[in-house]
Order: C-alpha cells, then structure tokens, then sequence
C-alpha cells in the first residue's frame, strides 16, 4: 500500500468541517489486501483471525440483545472512528456526509459558528475562534471548553457529530455553554449561525512596515499574501522597511501552502521534509529562487495556539536564519495527516508522517521556542485542560529529530532585544483587537523588525 503527496496539517476542526482540504489519494484499492500486511507485521496470521472473529462476536451480540435496535452502518462507522481516534488525537472516520462538509470547506464557505476546535476528555475545546465570525463577536475565547449545546451536553458526541450539530442553516439559532478557566460557573452564549467566508490574510500598513496576519493555511493563503503583500508595498510607496508575519492562533491547514509561504521568504534551502512508515514515502521541500519582499527583515509573531502548518512556516524561517520569531512557544504538532477518500464509505484521516525543520528538528510535542519570549500580559489566565500537543491523550511520540540544544546559538539578533522584557509593563493597557497599539507582542515585534538589516537578495 503506498501513500503519495497530499499531505493534510490540520490541527483542528473549523465549526464542524474538518479544517483543509482532500489532501490525499490511497494509490492501492482498499479491502481484503490490507490484512496480509497486518497479519505479517505480528507474525500471527491465527492471532488476527481470532480478533477479527471477536469483533464479528460483539458486532451480532449487539444487534441481537441491545435494548434498542442498533443501526449496522452506525455500529460499524463507530467501531472504525474508535479505531483510528484510539491511534492518536488527529486521525479519524468521516462518513460520506462529513466528508462531503469538508470538502465544502475548501471551497471557502460553510455555514457554521467560525470556531476551530479539537476533542479532549469528552468536550470540545477551542483552540481559537475565527476572526469577524459569529463564535468571535459572541465573545468565544481560545481554550474554552464547550460542555453542552443547545442545553444538550456534547459527552458521547464524537468530534465530528458535535461539529456537525455547531453547522446549520445560516441565520438559525445556537446556545453553547462553555467551562471558562477562571471562571467558576459555566458560561451560556447565543449566536445565529451565518455563511463563514474565512479571509485567511488579513494586513495593514504600520508606519512603514507591512503587518500581514495569516489565519489558516488553505487554499487561498500563499495567493492572498502575496496579494497583500503587493497592496501594501504599493500603499507605501515603494517604501517598506519590514515585513511582521503573525502566526498567533493559526492552527494549521495544507502543508503545500506552508511550503509556498516559506517559500515567499526565502531564496534557497530546505523548508521542511517529512518521514513516512516507508522510506520511499518521505519526501523533502526545497525553496525557489526568489523572494517576494526584495529581502526585508521579516518577524514572525507565534503563540501556543500556533500549530502544524503555522510551525513549519516559523521553523522554517528561523532555522534559514530568515526571521527573528517573537512570542511564546508554540503548540507543537509535528505530524502529517493523509485524507484517504474511502468509496462510498467517505473518507480517513490518517497520522501518515512527522514533519522536520531545515536543521532536522522535529516539534512533535515540544513546540518552536521564539528567540525572543515575549508575553501578551502580565497575567496569564490558567489554561483550562491540555495545553499544548504533548498534553493530549494518545499524541504520538517525538522520534528521530536533531535535539534543539544542538541549534547553533543565533547571533544575529538586534541589540535592543536583549531589553526587551518578556512581560508588558503594569501600566500597558488591556488589549483591545481594534486598537493595535495595546498589542504588547506586535509592539516588541515592530521594534524588532525596525531594528533588523535588509538582506541582499533579489525579488522574484
């Protein structure tokens, strides 16, 4: 069975449609040829049929003494989403009407809340909400745990069942409870489900610097950056001076709009490779000649909500020695997952590969520390649950990666970040989105990348 390119780094779900699109083919038919690969990897072709004939023993002992009659197709998608859930936290079964949302979702639309989100202990956490969506306005917040909708608790749902009931028709009506950290009782918000039109890039002008925030990785990405990016070189004359690149809560997407990103910055060099179960399926990126900002100092912004394809971009960038990264650790999922359209059946999605950056380090659980730590406010809420990938149930272990103390020591870092100091003063003013200024991270990052030299490199 060989697996191809395709490659899916989703770390969340977006209001119920898995986040990315198809990302890859199965070459081989599935069926029966799957089991002599199973049976040779145990040595015990006996010891397979007999976990086969236990499954086949359960499977009639259910339909013939529940206490209610038990739908076939049901029990069985169940029992093949427990198999894949069981194998670590990003895996999973769509039915073919699931995997039908998800590929609406690369089209760009869905009706829905705007919510990325992953399971954990029985709930939903969210790892962010999305920007100018109704789960935003209603003041949903990153970490929340979402223990009930509509008055119904989500305990037994699986992931996709509870992201299915999130969709809806736009305009129609949702309760969510949610346990806050911090906050004793658990909180209600209502809101009407709209048609979530995600606009991945969002920038604006700071002075003579373009800020260009990147919220997902989809399809659009790499084509509305450079769009944005040209906007705001025209905007400014010709007169940039740097370019800010914030990951903050980017939970992932494609790994081919990760490369091409990188690839934007970067004029030479390895972006990223994976390692496959099979030698013959790891695969290796390398950057094009060229770079879209004529070799402006560029600051990336991370965060721990900042993961998978977020990762690869920053790690990227940091070990080509092409950015300084400003924040705080980041999420630290380094694994590949591979959309495999089953037919008829839907789809799996399947922990294929891990992912390395340039220097050979894998992030798996460990995340991508910035070189400059900088906090958002001095006072951290207390993380409701897993923080980080490391955290979640089943994560899958960091194996055959350079160890970060072996990195070489930066020494290109500006003077003034050895003053910069990791957390706002006592007299910053509460964070507010629509007042830039308050934003205590992109404050240390425009002074940064005021502070960084241009490199000599020719655009594309």
């Amino acid at each position: 069975m060989k697996l191809r390119t395709g490659l899916l780094l989703g770390a969340a779900f977006a209001a119920g449609i898995a986040t990315g699109p198809i990302a890859g083919m199965l070459e081989s038919r599935l069926g029966v040829s799957l089991f002599p690969a199973a049976f040779a990897q145990d040595g015990s072709k006996a010891d397979t049929y007999r976990l086969l004939d236990l499954f086949a023993n359960v499977f009639e002992r259910v339909r013939a003494e529940y206490v209610e009659p038990a739908n076939d197709r049901d029990m069985v998608e169940n029992a093949i989403n427990g198999m894949l859930t069981g194998l670590d936290p990003h895996s999973s079964y769509m039915n073919a009407k699931q995997f039908a949302d998800m590929q609406v979702t690369t089209r760009g639309q869905f009706g829905g809340l705007g919510i990325e989100v992953t399971q954990e202990g029985g709930y939903i956490r969210v790892v962010s909400p999305i920007d100018d969506t109704p789960a935003m306005r209603a003041g949903v917040k990153a970490g929340d745990l979402i223990v009930a909708l509509d008055g119904k608790t989500v305990q037994g749902l699986t992931l996709n069942e509870a992201v299915d009931k999130m969709r809806g028709t736009p305009g129609s009506k949702i309760t969510i409870t949610i346990k806050r950290a911090g906050v004793e009782t658990p909180v209600e918000l209502s809101m009407n489900r709209e048609i979530i039109r995600i606009q991945v890039v969002k920038s604006r002008l700071e002075g003579d610097i373009a800020y260009i925030r990147v919220t997902s990785f989809s399809e659009q990405t790499d084509s509305g950056l450079r769009k944005a990016f040209t906007t705001l070189k025209d905007q400014a004359g010709g007169k940039l001076k740097g370019v800010v690149l914030d990951l903050r809560n980017n939970p992932g997407g494609l790994l081919d709009q990760a490369v091409a990103v990188s690839d934007d910055f970067l004029s030479q060099g390895e972006i990223v490779s994976t390692r496959a179960r099979h030698a013959e399926d790891s695969q290796r990126w390398n950057a094009k000649d060229g770079d879209i900002t004529g070799g402006l100092p560029v600051v990336v912004l991370i965060n721990g909500g900042s993961a998978s394809a977020s990762e690869i971009v920053a790690g990227a960038l940091q070990d080509q020695r092409r950015a300084i990264l400003v924040g705080t650790r980041s999420f630290g999922k380094g694994s590949v997952q591979t959309v495999i359209p089953l037919p008829g059946n839907g789809a799996m999605r399947l922990t294929t590969a891990r992912y390395y950056t340039p220097s050979g380090r894998s992030i798996q659980g460990l995340g991508i520390t910035p070189e400059i730590e900088v906090q958002s406010s001095r006072n951290e809420p207390p993380h409701f649950g897993p923080e980080r990938e490391a955290d979640l149930k089943g994560a899958i272990s960091n194996s055959g990666g350079a160890a970060a103390e072996t990195q070489s020591p930066r020494t290109d870092l500006p003077a003034l970040a050895k003053d910069i100091e990791k957390l706002p003063p006592e007299s910053w003013p509460v964070f507010d989105a629509a007042k830039p200024e308050t934003d205590y991270v992109l404050q240390q990052g425009l002074a940064v990348v005021r502070a960084m030299p241009p490199i000599k490199k020719a655009a594309r």
